[in-house]
């Protein structure tokens, strides 16, 4: 691990110490004996449901992955995909960042595309990604919903979830318009990107040149309105398993949460993403304490229901897939590690090159 890496996990792990530390200070009636018996009642038909359904979101992204494949790569199945899928989320959820671009890796190699193409389709996967959260989070604010009707019970949140609501319709809005803008002049736009803020830091400015760039040839995967209509359902079904599971999860506590809903869980999963910005290699941390901090102050969930609930979510949601990727791995002879360090040299060569 070099230099660099380890300053960046020594200042996630001090923020989170010190997140930790002023959580569980106000927490000081925190009471454990609670939270252990809160464990003993979970109802673990509900949880293997939630873990059946994120498997299926990974069967689904490797079904969205298929159709960004070019036309000359159409007898690759998307069945095929399902294993680099698992196994680059494992990397993901063991290495953390550095394992992120396992899975456009694996896939190149398993396809015998470049790995910079594959990396132009992760650019583009990731806009879908956001945006089908976000078509789900602003009809859980405006359509009628468990959630709308839990805001209009409480005034002060009625507030923040309306002007979420209308960023998120802006943020959709503005992707639209980015997308359309370096679909039709993504060279020019990397071009004048590089020459307006080189002066200012160089290596910056070439870097986010590069990832234009790749947007803009990732957007040239998508082959026509039909493969969009499909990337847009495909995305939504990931999203909305992905919410269903965090609602069954929820379920596994019994009567408490019994009132969570689909759009409610929304909430969770945007807290959760968040807080995803500061997380530790199979640690986690940031997405744990964002999700247990929303249930416990927006849903007034008690605080040892709270943390119990926050860790299985995490465990479900994002801990889960290892076991079977690690298995994959396995028999497939990958290194996790081997992988990363084989992705990030790509990357720089990828770098070097444009």
């Amino acid at each position: 691990m070099d230099r660099k890496r380890l300053l960046i996990y020594a200042l996630v792990l001090a923020i989170l110490a010190l997140l930790a530390y002023m959580q569980f200070r106000e927490w000081r009636t925190f009471d454990w004996a609670r939270f252990f018996e809160q464990a003993r009642t979970i109802t673990w038909k509900h949880v293997f449901h939630g873990v059946v359904l994120i498997y299926l979101s990974y069967i689904c992204r490797a079904i969205r992955w298929k159709i960004f494949l070019p036309p000359g790569r159409k007898n690759v199945s998307a069945a095929s995909l399902i294993s680099p899928t698992l196994v680059g989320f494992t990397g993901l959820a063991v290495l953390g960042r550095p394992g992120e671009l396992i899975r456009p890796y694996l896939i190149a190699r398993r396809t015998g595309l470049t790995f910079s193409s594959q990396m132009a389709v992760w650019t583009v996967e990731r806009i879908f990604d956001l945006a089908a959260f976000t078509v789900l989070m602003i009809s859980g604010i405006f359509l009628p919903t468990k959630l709308r009707a839990f805001a209009a019970s409480q005034p002060v949140y009625q507030h923040w979830l309306h002007l979420a609501g209308y960023l998120l319709t802006a943020l959709v809005v503005g992707l639209f318009a980015v997308t359309l803008l370096i679909n039709f002049k993504g060279p020019a736009v990397a071009d004048w990107i590089e020459l307006r803020f080189s002066h200012l830091t160089k290596n910056l400015a070439a870097r986010v040149a590069a990832r234009v760039r790749e947007f803009a040839a990732g957007l040239n995967t998508i082959h026509g309105v039909w493969e969009f209509v499909q990337l847009s359902a495909v995305s939504l079904a990931a999203w909305w398993l992905i919410a269903v599971a965090y609602k069954e999860v929820t379920h596994a506590y019994g009567a408490p949460m019994h009132d969570m809903s689909v759009t409610k869980v929304l909430l969770l999963m945007g807290s959760s993403m968040v807080g995803s910005m500061l997380q530790l290699p199979g640690v986690g941390g940031g997405s744990q304490l964002a999700t247990i901090g929303a249930l416990h102050k927006v849903f007034d969930i008690p605080q040892e229901l709270a943390v119990s609930c926050g860790i299985l979510l995490w465990l479900v949601t994002f801990v889960a897939v290892v076991p079977v990727g690690l298995i994959l791995a396995h028999r497939e002879r990958l290194s996790l590690r081997e992988l990363s360090q084989e992705t990030a040299q790509a990357e720089k060569t990828e770098e070097l090159k444009a």
